[in-house]
C-alpha cells in the first residue's frame, strides 16, 4: 500500500490538494499545522481596502503574503458589497504574490492574467519575497504607493526592498496564524503518522517549525528522530533550507503550486 500523503497547510487550502492526492491513489491525510484566525479588530483592513476600491488609497500595487491574506480579504471586500462581479478588480492596479497557489487562490475570485497584471516569482523553486522583488519593476514604483497584505506578523523584506526602491509602503494585518496547541488528540496522530512512513507536504517554514515543536513535547526526542526520516515535500528553497537544518534526511523541492507538489509525490 502507498504511503500517506500528510497535508500540513490550513484547513482551508487543504481540500483541493487533498483532491489530487487522492485522484494519484494516494490517502490523504489533513494535519492543519497553523491555524488561521480573523483580527479582533477589521476596521484597519477595512479603512484600506475602501481606499482601494474607491481609489482614495491611491495604490499602484497590492501584495498579498499569501492565500490566507488573498481570503482574508476578500472576505472584508465581499462584505463592502463592492466584489460582487466576478473579476471585479480596480483598473490600474496591480497584484503581487508569492506563487501559483496564491494565483490559484486569486483565480477564485475571478482574477487572472486576462482581466489584471499578476506578478510573482520567475522561478517556481523561489516562491519567497525575495524572488517577488526580482520579479518587480522596482524603478515603475518608485514615487508610487504599494499595500501589502498580510498575516499579524510576518518578515519585513518585501516592505524594505520595496521602501529602498522609493515606494511608499502600507502594511496591514488580515488574519493571525497560530501553531495549533498540543492535545491529547493532536498527539496520538501524531504518534500513529510516525509509526509508518508517510510523505508530508509542508508549504511553510513557520509550520514545519511548529510541527518539530510540537514532537519535541511528545516524548524524549524519539518522535523528532522518526520525523527527521520521514520524506518531506516543500514548494520553495527557504523552507527546505529550514527542513535540512531541522535535520529532515529525505527532502523533495517540488517548485510552487499544487502541480509541482503532485508530480513531486509521483517522483
Amino acid at each position: 500500500m502507498p504511503d500517506a500523503v500528510v497535508i500540513t497547510r490550513p484547513l482551508a487550502q487543504c481540500h483541493a490538494l487533498a483532491q489530487g492526492v487522492a485522484a494519484l491513489g494516494r490517502e490523504a491525510v489533513l494535519l492543519p499545522l497553523l491555524d488561521i484566525y480573523p483580527l479582533a479588530d477589521q476596521a484597519p483592513l477595512q479603512r484600506v481596502l475602501a481606499d482601494l476600491l474607491t481609489g482614495l488609497g491611491g495604490y499602484a500595487l497590492v501584495a498579498f503574503v499569501s492565500p490566507n491574506a488573498i481570503d482574508a480579504a476578500f472576505a472584508q471586500l465581499r462584505q463592502l458589497g463592492e466584489l460582487d462581479r466576478p473579476g471585479c478588480w480596480p483598473a490600474g492596479v496591480a497584484l503581487a504574490v508569492l506563487g501559483e497557489t496564491s494565483r490559484a487562490c486569486l483565480a477564485k475570485y475571478g482574477i487572472d492574467a486576462g482581466n489584471a497584471t499578476i506578478f510573482s516569482p520567475l522561478d517556481p523553486a523561489r516562491s519567497d519575497s525575495e524572488h517577488l522583488l526580482d520579479a518587480l519593476d522596482l524603478g515603475a514604483l518608485a514615487g508610487k504607493r504599494v499595500l501589502i497584505v498580510r498575516g499579524e506578523s510576518g518578515r519585513e523584506l518585501m516592505a524594505d526592498g520595496l521602501r529602498a526602491a522609493g515606494a511608499i509602503v502600507e502594511t496591514v494585518a488580515a488574519y493571525r496564524r497560530e501553531v495549533p496547541a498540543l492535545t491529547p488528540q493532536l498527539g496520538a496522530t501524531l504518534h500513529a503518522l510516525l509509526a509508518r512512513q508517510n510523505d508530508w507536504i509542508i508549504t511553510s517554514s513557520e509550520a514545519l517549525r511548529g510541527l518539530f515543536g510540537l514532537l519535541a513535547q511528545l516524548d524524549d526526542g524519539v518522535s523528532v528522530a522518526k520525523m527527521q526520516q520521514q520524506r518531506v515535500i516543500v514548494p520553495h528553497t527557504r523552507i527546505a533550507e529550514t527542513a535540512a537544518a531541522l535535520g529532515v534526511t529525505r527532502l523533495t523541492l517540488a517548485g510552487s503550486g499544487d502541480a509541482s507538489l503532485l508530480a513531486a509525490l509521483q517522483s
